[in-house]
């Protein structure tokens, strides 16, 4: 058993849609807890510091998901095809039943997932969230996606984006970002076919529909919702629609905070989503 993220191996399964997958876990116990990745992100772009507060007590798993980073085959360009590769990912490690985590782009991903396969989900984490259709959704602001989205990720402006200007948000992103880049072992970094078909399926995601904002009250099981104060990707309001949306919805808005919350506040984010996993 791997306690530490930072000190986790890359290893390798071979799923039924023929994709090989890359993945990292560390801790032991309960039901496993697998999380879904950012925009452009890969394994690396975990903080150490959250997956191992995640980890006490339970199994963590981090996957790259198809085309993403180390693993093989071409990026979709939709969060239902996405969903169906991650549920392939899961099935490929025998797991019938999880915990998902899903930050900004993998939250869809995890709605997809819960929607798609209600029996394997046992509790929903979604970390800068927002459900389909919602109307001012449909790609970010220009600001923002020139941050993230240029060919050469420029960690400064990304720090923008994720944390707030105030210097206890920016010096704890500067170590959250210190604490991601100083494994030995790195993933392999995201390809451009990655970034333009993740950035097709997010804009296709917030094309309004109201009709499709009906589609998240049917996931069953339990789910708790978080977002920073100052979200510049996924706007608050748009995680309080989501979690006003299904029914029995938990939701906390975590202060001075912005895309990178969780990383940010990652002790006690960590422990409200042990206190929401392990409630009964």
């Amino acid at each position: 058993m791997i306690r530490s993220y930072a000190l986790a191996p890359i290893t390798t399964v071979s799923a039924a849609n023929g994709i090989r997958y890359a993945y990292r876990e560390v801790g032991d116990g309960g039901v496993p807890l697998v999380l879904l990745q950012h925009f452009r992100g890969n394994l690396d772009n975990w903080d150490p510091a959250l997956v191992d507060a995640l980890a006490r007590g339970r199994r963590v798993i981090a996957f790259d998901n198809t085309g993403v980073g180390g693993s093989s085959g071409a990026t979709p360009s939709t969060v239902a095809q996405m969903a169906r590769d991650a549920i392939a990912f899961i099935d490929a490690l025998g797991l019938a039943r999880a915990d998902v985590l899903g930050f900004s782009l993998g939250s869809f991903v995890a709605q997809e997932i819960a929607l798609i396969r209600p029996a394997l989900v046992r509790r929903l984490v979604l970390a800068s969230a927002a459900p389909q259709g919602a109307p001012g959704m449909h790609g970010w602001e220009t600001w923002v996606i020139d941050a993230v989205g240029e060919p050469e990720v420029v960690p400064a402006k990304v720090l923008d984006v994720f944390y707030t200007h105030s210097p206890e948000s920016r010096a704890a992103g500067e170590r959250a970002m210190g604490r991601m880049f100083s494994r030995t072992e790195l993933d392999t970094p995201t390809t451009w076919q990655t970034r333009q078909a993740q950035y097709d399926a997010i804009t296709a995601w917030g094309v309004p529909d109201f009709p499709l904002l009906a589609r998240v009250t049917a996931i069953q099981a339990p789910v708790f919702v978080a977002n920073g104060d100052g979200d510049p990707m996924i706007l608050p309001r748009y995680s309080h629609l989501l979690a006003g949306l299904i029914p029995g919805a938990k939701i906390t808005i975590y202060p001075d905070a912005a895309h990178g919350f969780l990383f940010q506040h990652h002790e006690r984010f960590a422990s409200d989503v042990a206190q929401f996993l392990d409630r009964r």
